[in-house]
């Protein structure tokens, strides 16, 4: 009788053993994001005046929700002088306040200054970025939105940033020029410094 109780004891202990072991690792602390963001996002240096812009494929959406198409953005901006602006996503507030809204009321002036099309690039899928470009109007004003749903650009251009959410390409413009980045815009110190008459300001 006393093998059996000590038997049924060490039985109990064990049990509970592996659950408080088991309730540990449960409810052991996550890593956190930034602790493999070094390691995961493996980006270039942040881009810079003179660099080329790479050659990637991005996605755009088709009206009715049709079946995106690849755009190689090597060839889309070959021989052409470009503007490229940025966004941490499509539909937040800053971003469809007042960064895509400088860029559509400055087309005719970035046409005057010989920018022949403009570019809207996040890290949103290319249906959200043709239902962005459709409902602000900036797709009627010709902006071209572009999902590097993959960050492949943004990883390459040194613009990738970790969210809680998602990963997002950082705030930023640029113009090239025949592929050839001639001017660059960072929002390190003021969003502002990214919207069209800033970029205006410097053609």
């Amino acid at each position: 009788h006393i093998e059996s109780i000590s038997a049924s004891t060490i039985m109990l202990r064990s049990l509970l053993l592996f659950v408080l072991v088991a309730a540990g690792a449960a409810f052991s602390p996550l890593p956190k994001a930034n602790a493999r963001s070094s390691t995961a996002l493996n980006m270039a240096d942040e881009v810079k005046v003179g660099d080329k812009i790479p050659a990637v494929t991005l996605q755009e959406g088709q009206a009715d929700y049709g079946r995106p198409e690849a755009v190689d953005l090597a060839e889309l901006i070959s021989g052409k002088k470009v503007a490229i602006f940025a966004v941490p996503g499509a539909f937040t507030p800053g971003c469809s306040k007042s960064h895509l809204p400088s860029f559509i009321t400055a087309q005719e002036e970035l046409k005057a200054k010989g920018v022949e099309l403009t570019i809207c690039i996040a890290t949103n899928d290319a249906f959200v970025m043709e239902a962005w470009g459709r409902t602000s109007g900036g797709a009627d004003a010709g902006i071209r939105f572009l999902s590097d749903a993959n960050a492949e650009l943004s990883k390459a251009l040194g613009l990738l940033i970790e969210s809680p959410v998602m990963v997002r390409t950082k705030r930023f413009s640029l113009i090239a020029d025949d592929g050839v980045v001639t001017h660059f815009f960072s929002a390190d110190n003021e969003a502002s410094d990214t919207w069209a008459p800033n970029v205006l300001a410097a053609l």
